[in-house]
């Protein structure tokens, strides 16, 4: 049984073209709507498997449909659709309940995967949006983590204890533990295993 899908955009030829696109990949459209308001009606009314909403549409914007129809029915899967990428937008759409978000400017394929993904309980997100989360990450943490910190942290990634650490950069077992203890508040993270898959992530250390 094909997977259902509900779209809702303010504009008519975009949102005609991605219901032909997503037919083409065997995905079903079974319904349209051309703002919030109406999108949660008809999301509601027809309840498919994940519902397409654009973030930027009149009368009920596109994050106020994802809290009304989530709080209506929790289940609903909802991907945002958008235009440009903006952290703000991002961050208020996940809070808002959206299991996904993805870029216009995605290719066709990369939309039909973030419906197949959302469908079967994942999280998908537009390969744009995330290189642009990981570069913005990047650049908070320029400079937050100091040259002599990140070596503590590769030398724990490449599998080194505390007092492995002390001995490789001829510092005592105390210091590295201060430096461990820096790297927790910096980074925000609750134990060693955490700063270091979140360093991997930031592009700080690497696993060998």
């Amino acid at each position: 049984m094909a997977l259902s899908v509900v779209l809702v955009d303010d504009h008519t030829m975009l949102r005609q073209a991605l219901r032909r696109a997503l037919e083409a990949e065997g995905i079903d459209v079974i319904g349209e709507a051309a703002d919030g308001e109406e999108g949660v009606r008809i999301a509601l009314a027809l309840r498919p498997d994940v519902v397409l909403m654009d973030v930027s549409m009149p009368k009920v914007d596109g994050i106020d449909a994802t809290r009304q129809l989530l709080a209506a029915r929790s289940e609903m899967r909802v991907v945002m659709l958008t235009m440009h990428i903006d952290r703000e937008v991002f961050d208020n759409a996940l809070k808002a309940g959206a299991v996904g978000y993805v870029t216009k400017d995605s290719s066709v394929s990369e939309v039909a995967e973030a419906v197949r993904l959302a469908a079967n309980g994942d999280r998908p997100m537009s390969p744009h949006l995330a290189e642009a989360l990981l570069k913005e990450a990047r650049r908070e943490t320029d400079g937050i983590i100091s040259t002599r910190e990140e070596e503590v942290l590769q030398l724990v990634a490449d599998g080194l204890g505390t007092n492995e650490i002390a001995e490789r950069l001829y510092i005592s077992h105390r210091t590295v533990k201060n430096h461990l203890a820096s790297i927790y508040d910096k980074l925000n993270a609750r134990d060693l295993t955490q700063a270091v898959l979140m360093a991997v992530k930031m592009g700080i250390v690497k696993l060998t």
